[in-house]
Formats: C-alpha cells, sequence, structure tokens
C-alpha cells in the first residue's frame, strides 16, 4: 500500500490557491499540508505565494491558537525553524502543533526536543506510525542508530510500503554499514532508496541518497537530476542545496550555484560551508574559462589517476616503483628518466617496458617533471615501511570518503591515492580552485584518523 495509507487522508482536488489556504478560516490539517508541499513541488512559484501570505497572516497580530499553528506549520514549510518554533510552543498544544514542534526542533539539531514532542504528538492523536519514523530519524542524528533501527523493527503493517519508512531504514542501514551489528551492506540502502523514490518520486532525503550514491560514482547528470528534484520540496534540502551548487560549479554556471548556497543561508545564516562556498562562486562569476580545454584537462586526469598496477609489468619494475612511491601514471609523468635509472635495480629493460606503457597512453616519462616545483620529492620512501602501510598509501583516495567538493579537487591536482595526497602540502591543496580552508581542513581531518599528515604539516 503507499504512502497515504499511513500519513494523512489524500488532499483535496481542484486547483491549488496557496494564499487562501493560509489566509482562510477554514480548517487546517495535515492532508492541507501534505498538499500544499505537493502543490510547491509542482509549481515553485507557489512558495513566493506562501512566503507572502505567511508574512500577511503574521501582520494581523491577536493570533488565535489555531491561527497559531497555521503561522507555525507554515513558517516551518518556509524553512524558518525559530519562528515556527515559537507559534507552535504558543499554540493549541494539539497533534498537529505538537508534530510539527518536534519536526522544527529536529531542523534546529534540537533531538531530544523532537523525540519528546513526536510522543506528545503521538498520545494527543497523530498518525503513530509517523511519530515513529520521526522519532526514528532523531535517533539516529542523535548518534544512536541501532535505537533507531529498533524503532523501525517495532512498525509493521503498510507503513513498511511507504517512501518515509523505505527511506529512514535505508538511511539507518547506511549509519550501520560496517558495524557488528544491524549492519547492511551500501547495495541494500541503493534498493532501499530506490524503493522509497518509487513509493514516492518526491521524497527529498531518498532523492539525496540517490544522488549521493551517483555522485560518488561520477556519475554527474544522473546525480544533479536528482538533486534538483530534492530541492524542489519544501522545506529546502540544505545537503541537496549544497552539493547541487557544486555540480554547477564544476560547470562554470556560477550563478545557479550562488542561488543555491544563498537559499541554505536564508535558512541557516550561520551555515560555514555555504557562507564559504558562496564567497568562492560570487567570485568566480564573473570569470571565463575555456570550457573546451577544461574537458581537456579533465580528460587527462582520468588518465593520469591511472594506477600502474593495471599494467602487467615485470616483477622487478613493479618494485622498484612500489620503493619510490610511483603508483599511478600521473607520477611517471612527474619523474625524470634519470631518477628512475638512478633507484636500486632499476636498469634499461625495465626503463623501456615502463616508457611503452606510457606510449600506450599518448604520455611520456618526466613530461610534467616540471610540475613538481624545486626540491619536491617524487614520493615518500615506503621501502622501509610495513605491508599494511604500503597498503594504506595505495588505497584510493576515494577512501577516505570525502566531501564532493574536495574530491572533485582531487581529480583536478591528478591525486588518485593516499599516497599521492600526503605527498602534497597544505599551499599546493589551496592552489586548487574551488579548494578552500574548509576543505582543507577536511582532508587533514580525515588524515589524522588514519595516523597520516600531509607534506609539511
Amino acid at each position: 500500500m503507499s504512502k497515504t495509507a499511513v500519513a494523512p487522508p489524500p488532499p483535496q482536488s481542484g486547483p491549488l490557491d496557496v494564499r487562501q489556504m493560509v489566509l482562510s478560516n477554514a480548517t487546517f490539517g495535515p492532508a492541507d499540508v501534505e498538499r500544499m508541499m505537493a502543490g510547491i513541488a509542482e509549481d515553485f512559484s507557489h512558495f513566493t505565494t506562501l512566503r507572502d501570505a505567511t508574512a500577511q497572516l503574521e501582520a494581523k497580530g491577536d493570533h488565535t491558537p489555531a491561527m497559531k499553528v497555521r503561522l507555525g506549520v507554515c513558517f516551518y514549510l518556509l524553512g524558518r525553524y525559530d519562528k515556527a518554533i515559537h507559534y507552535l510552543s504558543h499554540a493549541d498544544g494539539g497533534a498537529m502543533a505538537r508534530f510539527y514542534l518536534a519536526k522544527a526542533y529536529f531542523a534546529q539539531g534540537h533531538y531530544d526536543q523532537a523525540i519528546e514532542n513526536y510522543q506528545t504528538a503521538a498520545k494527543a492523536g497523530y498518525d503513530r506510525d509517523m511519530c515513529t519514523l520521526g522519532r526514528a530519524e532523531a535517533l539516529r542524528y542523535r548518534g544512536d542508530a541501532r535505537a533507531a533501527l529498533k524503532e523501525l523493527d517495532g512498525l509493521s503493517g503498510a507503513v513498511e510500503q511507504s517512501a518515509e519508512y523505505l527511506y529512514q531504514r535505508g538511511a539507518t542501514v547506511a549509519a550501520l554499514t560496517g558495524k557488528q551489528d544491524g549492519g547492511g551492506s551500501p547495495d541494500e540502502v541503493v534498493r532501499l532508496f530506490e524503493r522509497a523514490v518509487q513509493a514516492d518520486p518526491r521524497h527529498p532525503g531518498a532523492l539525496f541518497g540517490l544522488a549521493l550514491e551517483n555522485d560518488r560514482r561520477g556519475n554527474d547528470e544522473e546525480a544533479m537530476d536528482l538533486y534538483q528534484r530534492a530541492t524542489n520540496r519544501v522545506p529546502a534540502h540544505v545537503g541537496s542545496l549544497i552539493n547541487l551548487g557544486i555540480l554547477y560549479e564544476d560547470r562554470n554556471e556560477y550563478d545557479k550555484a550562488v542561488q543555491c548556497y544563498r537559499r541554505v543561508l536564508e535558512v541557516y545564516p550561520d551555515h560555514d560551508r555555504a557562507r564559504l562556498y558562496l564567497k568562492d562562486s560570487t567570485a568566480s562569476s564573473d570569470q571565463s574559462y575555456d570550457e573546451d580545454a577544461q574537458r581537456k584537462q579533465d580528460r587527462l586526469a582520468q588518465v593520469l589517476n591511472i594506477p600502474v598496477t593495471d599494467f602487467e609489468l615485470s616483477v622487478r619494475s613493479r618494485n622498484c616503483l612500489q620503493r619510490m612511491g610511483i603508483t599511478t601514471l600521473g607520477d611517471l609523468t612527474r619523474v625524470t628518466v634519470q631518477q628512475l635509472l638512478g633507484s636500486k635495480n632499476f636498469g634499461e629493460t625495465s626503463l623501456v617496458e615502463i616508457q611503452e606503457m606510457m606510449a600506450t597512453k599518448g604520455l611520456e616519462i618526466g613530461q610534467f617533471a616540471h610540475e613538481r616545483g624545486p626540491g619536491l620529492e617524487l614520493g615518500l620512501d615506503v621501502s622501509t615501511l610495513s605491508p599494511d602501510e604500503q597498503a594504506l598509501l595505495s588505497r584510493p583516495v576515494a577512501d577516505l570518503n570525502l566531501s564532493v567538493r574536495a574530491r572533485k579537487c582531487m581529480i583536478r591536482l591528478n591525486i588518485a591515492t593516499i599516497g599521492e595526497l600526503v605527498r602534497k602540502t597544505g599551499d599546493e591543496l589551496l592552489e586548487c580552485k574551488n579548494f578552500g580552508v574548509t576543505s582543507l581542513n577536511e582532508v587533514r581531518e580525515k588524515l589524522t584518523a588514519h595516523g597520516l599528515k600531509l607534506r609539511g604539516d
């Protein structure tokens, strides 16, 4: 059975008049909220109408408890969570007021208060399954994914086929992935998100989850479409707006990126990442870039990131490259023939073998050696490292689970492995377009978790 079997009753048919819904004295219930959200997703111009009508209702003054419920819910939909909490806290104390008060507290990161109000809303008569799903989400964000899973396991019946349930279960399984008890696989998470989108093609959380998975796999077009669909719902999905803005930046569509970051800051004025990204995009919006040259650069970056282990080299050649910390074709373009020949046990036979390998990709040894800069060593001396330590440096940089912006910069800098990353200094990373202090701190934190540092730190 679909989500409507457990959510509020289906909305009424007929043209959507958001202004009338906000300003009239008619009853205002869960079905009206669902209808308003669906209408805005279909036509985002309704959002402006909602904002203006809500401001008009607030200006009336002398609000009855029922009016405060309506105001609080509308401010929640607008992403004005502080005002939503104010009005709903002073409303009629009914089921709907408590439910949306819980959602507003959750949006502000007050998870204990959200859980308390979901419980109160259920006792007051709001849909118990929806309240349980809300509690599960708050528990997961509070850091107790196993308690969240227990809440979900306690649900049965039609709710298990709803988009919200499937999304919450997928997100909870994702939080538990890799843990001994209750964990699942990434494939299971994707399947749950896909089922959620099938149940509700507009579900922002499930759309974001699928978009993020496509983003990680480099499927930018699919990711962008999913992020765009997720941002059409209200309240705005912050994660989708941030990542969509980054994808717009990669296309040099800075005006669109700026719009995404500003939408985040309208709701969260102190959002550090959005503020920094907005500053970067605004500064870049007046610059022009040669798109053809950028595409060529990106294609070259992909080739340079190919690991040398993808080729059938002799044992002698492989061992020599490993000792020098050379893991990709890009490394070989930044080392000279003389440096290779100066390595222990590396002779002319190995040199010819590697030159032929490079030629198959249209590359030459040392063609980018000038990029290394004065006094910069090519790689780490891994000959004294344990097999486990060498394996860590050989792992792809994607294993660090960096943010979208940081990952894009790794591609631009031809960094494919963790070993290549730790050979960079912080200043060298900051030279990459769109890579700022926030991304640098993120990289340092990820490396520290593995007992590693950037060169010079």
